[in-house]
């Protein structure tokens, strides 16, 4: 789901758009695997050594090697919160961290946002002074189409110069299972240990809510489902085909309605409706981008074509992490949701 918010309506200008303009589209990749030197056997999911050289390969290939595992990280703001969950903190971050009041963006997700530098709040915002300040000796982001998320490409080489950089896909041909796991390897790669109960915990969580969603679907079959994002101008409905989330879902038995092929943006991730031809593909359910900066349900009821369709009149909107933070803790509550809206939706279209 994302490369500049306005400059082009591509995967990353989409995804991008969730800030201030208000665009949509969705993602995930994947790849790779990590190494930690030191561990071994029962030892290997206790998180890097406390001293000794740190690698880690990444998932646009790249082999970083440090000669110790870096304190000083700064993340691309869902990437931060994820790395949170499994008890890793960083220094600094970009991306939608604070609303226009101050509170937390949905993308923070449990972090304490006043314990981080804001180094940039919106797409194309990063603060380069600010961020050698930090003395980074590593930056995360996610990849979507082979590219870091949320760096600016005007100022990219001057922030690679500082630090490494590690990419985790989450767009492409990932699936958000592997997503999953390749968070928690970078996380374990970093100290975090994944035999921790609450890392234990999430995890089983996870499966059971990915084990509600397969029930709901048997028990309420046939229910066809729209991913969409609204803007003042147009609506966005979302391929299951190139996003790492919806992939997922389709293998738990989630039917989609999938967009004409031919009329899906250049990257192949959404197509673009007029809101005069916005009511074209008829679901039971609609999954809403719920990110700072989309039109939301109350907001909608203005577009007279998204009032007709057959799962808005019948109450069935339910909203859509359009980007997760790939912790177990956190997707685990998407799939309880996802749950939750297919068992309760009713055949109307």
């Amino acid at each position: 789901m994302p490369k500049s918010r306005t400059s082009y309506l591509s995967r990353r200008g989409l995804i991008a758009a969730g800030g201030a303009l208000g665009l949509v589209a969705a993602l995930s990749a994947c790849g790779g695997t990590d190494s930690a030197k030191g561990e071994t056997g029962k030892d290997k999911d206790k998180g890097a050594a406390a001293s000794g050289p740190w690698t880690f390969k990444d998932d646009l290939g790249k082999d970083i090697s440090l000669k110790a595992a870096p304190k000083n990280i700064v993340a691309y703001t869902g990437t931060a919160a994820a790395l949170y969950d499994y008890g890793v903190q960083v220094k600094g971050v970009f991306g939608p961290t604070k609303t226009a009041d101050g509170k937390p963006d949905v993308q923070a997700g449990s972090m304490d946002i006043s314990k981080v530098e804001i180094l940039g709040n919106v797409y194309d915002e990063f603060n380069v002074e600010k961020y050698a300040a930090l003395q980074p000796e590593l930056l995360v982001t996610n990849t979507w189409d082979g590219t870091y998320w949320y760096v600016p490409e005007a100022s990219k080489d001057k922030i690679l110069k500082l630090a490494p950089a590690a990419a985790i896909g989450v767009g492409g041909d990932a699936s958000l299972d592997k997503s999953l796991e390749r968070t928690a390897d970078l996380a374990k790669s970093l100290g975090a240990d994944l035999n921790s109960k609450k890392t234990a915990d999430a995890k089983a969580r996870f499966e059971a809510a990915a084990a509600k969603v397969r029930e709901a679907t048997k028990a309420n079959p046939g229910i066809k489902v729209l991913v969409g994002s609204g803007s003042a101008d147009l609506f966005y409905v979302s391929t299951p085909k190139t996003s790492a989330d919806l992939k997922y879902f389709e293998t738990l038995g989630v039917e989609f309605i999938t967009p004409d092929k031919d009329k899906l943006d250049a990257g192949g991730f959404f197509e673009s409706l007029s809101w005069e031809n916005a009511g074209k593909y008829k679901a039971d359910l609609v999954l809403l981008d719920n990110r700072t900066g989309t039109l939301q349900s109350q907001e909608l009821k203005a577009k007279p074509t998204w009032a007709e369709m057959p799962a808005v009149k019948a109450g069935q909107v339910a909203p859509r992490v359009t980007e997760p933070i790939y912790s177990y803790e956190k997707c685990a509550q998407i799939l309880e949701d996802l749950a939750k809206a297919i068992q309760n939706a009713k055949k109307v279209s």
